[in-house]
């Protein structure tokens, strides 16, 4: 009986101590037609849980990283979107995206700004919106023979006290986002 609740004390505290630990957000594609498979690895913070089968296919986005238990609710909730490369550059993802963005909201704000990013482009969009919520997009190009694009998207209360930390552990997903040709889990 001694024995097996020591054993049960290191299974716990082996529990607790792998929930402090970051985890890893992983997302694949099949081959489809001239886009080869792929796969994204991401870095999550300590304390956020990565999805891409439950709750990301559900909004239909590829997948999510959120804190604490799902709530449906966007704010910060970190979102990965990957798709066909259509458009001739990124900057052309980003105009789109402004837009896009500016239609629905033509008072917004927004802000282009640099991400540097070891392994591929990125350029970052942040709109702040007329409705007191601020939206972070970074778009990433894992280059031509990839045949996808990506992006990584947050969105913010203006009033949010934990708005800077929030932005912290997002542009770490983002920075520690690696591209991959085929597919693995």
């Amino acid at each position: 009986m001694k024995r097996l609740l020591v054993v049960l004390l290191l299974v716990f505290a082996g529990a607790a101590a792998a929930a402090d630990v970051p985890g890893e957000a992983t997302a694949t594609g099949k081959p489809d037609g001239a886009i080869p498979g792929w796969t994204l690895r991401a870095p999550t913070p300590v304390g956020w849980t990565a999805d891409c089968c439950t709750y990301a296919r559900a909004i239909g986005v590829t997948e999510v990283i959120y804190r604490g238990e799902w709530t449906g609710e966007p704010y910060g909730v970190m979102v990965l979107n990957v798709w066909p490369r259509k458009l001739a550059s990124l900057d052309a993802e980003l105009d789109a995206d402004r837009k896009h963005y500016l239609q629905r909201d033509p008072a917004a704000k927004v802000g282009r700004f640099p991400v540097r990013h070891q392994g591929m482009p990125c350029e970052a969009l942040v709109f702040q919106g007329s409705d007191q919520v601020d939206d972070a997009v970074v778009f990433c190009d894992p280059g031509k023979r990839a045949g996808i694009r990506l992006s990584w998207s947050m969105s913010f209360k203006d009033a949010d006290p934990q708005r800077a930390a929030l932005l912290e552990a997002f542009m770490g997903v983002v920075v520690g986002t690696r591209y991959r040709a085929g597919t693995s889990r």
